[in-house]
């Protein structure tokens, strides 16, 4: 009985919170990527290596799904499930091992960046979606138009969604337990390096500055929140605002989970199974889009009435 409440217990804390933990997650690639992260962990594996294993396994998936042979698409599709095992792996690895890094938190946004480059690619090469969107008039650039939109409004949801995770983390958890960034604070860290002897480090921070501040112009009032909280409490908020704030945050973060990875490759594999891959940029573009917008207006809103509530003196 000691022994199972000590992996049950271990099990725990290598989640983020079970606040932000989707279903599918819980049930299927948590379970896994603790697998995995136990095994590197003894072999002495650090999380990065998980994480550009990962990048490998979700490309090459990617790249299958150019082709109309169902069967290569199945294999496609377990390499990317596997990847995202891998990818669930590299977090969960860290939190056991307490092996957090910058690089690695970089390397992990990138990953999914890097699968689904291959997969836009490979949709628009595709010869089923060549033969459907050219057949009759040869406009070629009709589906890469479409595929450039599609991949920003990804970059986007992605973005805002992890920018909204780990700011509802930050109160539930604290600074230690939350991977919140300023851009303020990345200027400074900036600043302090030299190009010439802290090349790729400086360029790394570079883009993730970059990307910080492409989240931060997304959330004008969650940014003035910040701004008052800080101005009032310091680093640490009341625990009544925390309370409170967790209490209004949670019901989002099913949303955030939506705009993640499991809604888009459920909807990625229905179109390959129909062979009409094209339904999958329809799909963001329509349905993930609409959700994001109605997700930031509805933080951006609760951020305002947190706003006014401490500027009036409550908490």
């Amino acid at each position: 009985m000691s022994n199972f409440s000590e992996f049950k217990q271990k099990y725990k804390s290598s989640l983020k919170s079970m606040d932000t933990e989707e279903t599918i997650d819980l049930m299927f690639y948590r379970p896994i990527g603790y697998a995995w992260a136990t095994l590197c962990a003894k072999l002495g594996i650090v999380p990065n290596v998980i994480t550009i294993a990962s990048i490998f396994l979700g490309f090459a998936g990617g790249v299958l799904f150019y082709y109309s042979d169902m069967w290569l698409n199945v294999i496609g599709m377990f390499l990317i499930i596997w990847a995202n095992s891998f990818d669930s792996a590299d977090g969960q690895l860290a939190r056991l091992t307490g092996n957090y890094s910058r690089l690695g938190r970089i390397l992990d946004g990138l990953s999914g960046d890097f699968w689904f480059f291959a997969i836009y690619f490979a949709i628009c090469f595709r010869e089923n979606v060549t033969s459907a969107f050219f057949s009759m008039d040869g406009h070629h650039w009709i589906i890469w138009t479409v595929a450039i939109i599609t991949g920003i409004c990804h970059a986007k949801q992605a973005a805002s969604a992890d920018y909204y995770r780990q700011f509802h983390l930050f109160f539930l958890k604290g600074k230690d337990g939350s991977e919140l960034d300023s851009v303020a604070q990345l200027d400074e860290q900036l600043s302090a390096l030299s190009w010439k002897h802290n090349f790729w480090k400086k360029i790394t921070l570079f883009f993730y500055r970059n990307y910080t501040a492409n989240q931060e112009k997304m959330t004008p009032r969650m940014q003035r929140l910040r701004a008052v909280l800080k101005e009032r409490f310091g680093e640490v908020a009341s625990d009544e605002f925390r309370t409170a704030f967790r209490a209004r945050s949670k019901p989002l973060m099913k949303y955030t989970n939506m705009l993640s990875f499991n809604t888009r490759i459920i909807a990625l594999f229905v179109s390959l199974f129909l062979e009409m891959p094209w339904l999958y940029f329809a799909f963001e573009l329509t349905v993930l889009n609409l959700m994001m917008i109605y997700m930031v207006c509805r933080h951006e809103i609760m951020c305002l009435r947190f706003t006014k509530q401490l500027e009036n003196g409550a908490y």
